[in-house]
C-alpha cells in the first residue's frame, strides 16, 4: 500500500463492543467504501473548488455556476476536466486504512464507491493499491444514495456486502447491507444507524470544529496588530479616549482581516502544508476543519471586518483596512512566489499597520518610525525564509521551498541580508535618539540611548537561534512564547516611560 502521508496516527482496529472487529468471521466478502468524509477527512468536490482558486483558474471559476445549472453530476464532470486533487496529499483516515488492510488480508474484495468523478476515484484507488474496483459518478449520473445502492446491487446481486459511509445519504445503503459500518457519522447519520442492528462504527478521533476554526484564525498572531497603537504612543496621546476607541475599532478590523488572510493562505497552500512536517497538522491541511466551514469562516471574517470598519472608523481608516486586505490577497495569490518581493510585502504589511494606526487616531506618523519598521520587519521576514530553508535542508527533500522563489543554496545570502536589515534598523533607532525630535518629546532623552542595546540584543539573539535551528519559522510567534523577548519588551517600555 502506498504511504498515506496525511493519515491520522491511529492503531489498528481491535474487537470491542459497538465497534468493528479486526477479525470477524461473519464479515461479508465484499466491502464497499465511501471516499469523501469516510476514507479521507476531506471532500474531493471541495478540494477541486479550492484548487480552482489556488491555481487562479478565473475562467473556470466564472463558468462554474453555469455548470451547476445542468446538475451536480455535470458540475463534477466539468471540474474533473479542470483540476485533479493530488491523491498522495489527501488527509486519509489511518483507522479506516488499517480496517481495510485487515479485511483484505482476510480475503475480502474491496471496492471504492464514491460520488466523485471517475478520474479522481481511480487516482485514489491507484495510489493506495488496496481496491479491486471502483464505482463513481459520470456526467449523467451522480452516484449517491439510492443510485449508489443500485450500482452496488448491479455488482453483487443478492450477495451480502458491507458498506463504509459517514452521512445520512448513505442510510439506504446501510439498510441493504449485511454490515453497516460508520466512520465519523454525522448526527443525522447516527440517528438513522441507531435503528439498524447490523451497524458498527470505526472509532476515530474527531476534533471540535469550533476549536479548529479558532486555530485556523491564529489569534496568537493578533499581537502583531498592537503596532496600530505605536503612533499614538509615540505622540504621547494615550490619554485621549476618543483616539483610543478608534484604535480599538481598527484593531478589531485588522484582527478579522489578518485572520481571514491566514485562512485564505492555508486554503491556497494546502498541498505545500500537507508535505511539511509541522504545517500538515494545521486545521485545513489535516482535514480537521472541513473546507466548506473554512470558506464560510473566510466570508464571515471579511464581513466582520467590513462591518466594524464602517461603524467604528473614518472613511480614511476604512480605506487603510481595505488596502491591507488588498495587500494580503496580492501576497497570497501573487507576491508569495516572487523572490525578495515577498519579503518586502511582508515587511510592508507590518509598516502598513503603523500607518493605519496613525490614520485611525488622526496623529502624524514619524518618518523615523516608518524607516525603522521597514528594516526591522524586513529582517523578521527574512529570518522566516531562512528558517524555512534550514528546515528544507534538514529534510533533504527538495532544493527549493514550495511556492517560493528561494533555493536552499540561497541560505547564506538570505542570512546576510537579514542581518544587514536588522542592524540598519538599530542604526536608524540610534539616529532617532540623537535627533532634535527626541528633545522636544521627552523630558530625559538621554535615557533613550538604552534602547539600541536592547534592540541589538533581541534581534541578534533571534538570528543566532535561527542559525542554530532552535527558532520557530515565525519569529513573532516565537516572541510571544519567549521569556527573554518579554523581558526585552518590558525593558523598552520602562525606558520610554522613564524618559517621558
Amino acid at each position: 500500500m502506498a504511504s498515506s502521508g496525511m493519515s491520522d496516527a491511529a492503531p489498528s482496529t481491535s474487537a470491542g463492543a459497538g465497534t468493528v472487529a479486526g477479525a470477524d468471521r461473519d464479515r461479508p466478502r465484499q466491502v464497499f467504501v465511501d471516499l469523501d468524509g469516510t476514507l479521507i477527512r476531506s471532500d474531493l468536490l471541495w478540494e477541486s473548488l479550492r484548487l480552482l482558486f489556488s491555481e487562479r483558474r478565473i475562467g473556470a471559476i466564472l463558468r462554474a455556476p453555469f455548470w451547476l445549472l445542468r446538475g451536480k453530476a455535470h458540475f463534477k464532470g466539468r471540474l474533473a476536466g479542470q483540476v485533479a486533487p493530488v491523491p498522495g496529499s489527501l488527509p486519509y483516515r489511518q483507522a479506516v486504512l488499517d480496517y481495510l488492510c485487515a479485511a483484505r488480508s482476510e480475503g475480502a474484495t474491496l471496492v471504492l464507491a464514491s460520488a466523485s468523478p471517475r478520474p479522481w476515484v481511480e487516482a485514489v484507488a491507484a495510489h493506495l493499491g488496496l481496491f479491486d474496483g471502483v464505482l463513481s459518478s459520470s456526467e449523467g449520473e451522480n452516484l449517491s444514495g439510492e443510485t449508489k445502492l443500485a450500482a452496488i446491487r448491479a455488482r453483487v446481486g443478492d450477495a451480502p456486502f458491507e458498506y463504509l459511509g459517514d452521512r445520512a445519504v448513505d442510510i439506504p445503503i446501510w439498510r441493504a447491507a449485511q454490515r453497516a459500518t460508520a466512520v465519523a457519522p454525522s448526527a443525522a447519520a447516527r440517528r438513522g444507524l441507531a435503528r439498524l442492528p447490523q451497524h458498527h462504527e470505526i472509532p476515530t478521533e474527531e476534533a471540535a470544529v469550533g476549536r479548529q476554526a479558532l486555530r485556523a484564525m491564529r489569534p496568537h498572531q493578533w499581537a502583531k496588530n498592537a503596532l496600530l497603537l505605536a503612533p499614538l504612543l509615540l505622540a504621547h496621546q494615550l490619554g485621549d479616549l476618543t483616539r483610543l476607541l478608534s484604535i480599538f475599532a481598527a484593531f478589531v478590523a485588522f484582527c478579522a482581516v489578518s485572520s481571514a488572510g491566514y485562512v485564505l493562505n492555508d486554503l491556497v497552500d494546502v498541498e505545500a502544508d500537507r508535505a511539511h512536517p509541522r504545517k500538515r497538522h494545521r486545521p485545513i491541511a489535516s482535514g480537521a476543519l472541513p473546507l466548506p466551514t473554512a470558506f464560510a469562516l473566510l466570508a464571515a471574517l471579511l464581513a466582520a471586518a467590513g462591518l466594524v470598519s464602517l461603524l467604528g472608523l473614518t472613511w480614511a481608516a476604512t480605506g487603510m483596512v481595505a488596502a491591507y486586505l488588498a495587500l494580503t490577497l496580492s501576497y497570497s495569490f501573487y507576491f508569495k512566489e516572487l523572490l525578495l518581493l515577498d519579503v518586502l510585502l511582508l515587511a510592508g504589511l507590518y509598516t502598513h499597520r503603523v500607518l493605519a494606526g496613525g490614520v485611525a487616531a488622526e496623529v502624524a506618523v514619524s518618518p523615523w518610525l516608518l524607516v525603522f519598521s521597514t528594516f526591522f520587519f524586513s529582517s523578521l521576514a527574512l529570518v522566516k525564509r531562512y528558517v524555512e530553508l534550514c528546515s528544507m535542508d534538514r529534510q533533504g527533500t527538495d532544493a527549493s521551498i514550495s511556492r517560493r522563489a528561494y533555493r536552499i543554496d540561497d541560505r547564506p545570502l538570505v542570512e546576510s541580508m537579514g542581518l544587514a536589515c536588522a542592524y540598519i534598523a538599530v542604526l536608524v533607532l540610534c539616529l532617532f535618539v540623537s535627533s532634535d525630535d527626541v528633545s522636544q518629546l521627552y523630558r530625559t532623552p538621554a535615557l533613550l540611548w538604552l534602547m539600541p542595546p536592547v534592540m541589538f540584543y533581541w534581534i541578534s539573539r533571534i538570528w543566532v537561534l535561527a542559525h542554530r535551528g532552535d527558532l520557530h519559522d515565525d519569529p513573532v510567534l516565537f516572541a510571544t512564547t519567549d521569556r527573554n523577548s518579554y523581558a526585552a519588551g518590558a525593558l523598552l517600555v520602562i525606558i520610554v516611560v522613564a524618559a517621558t
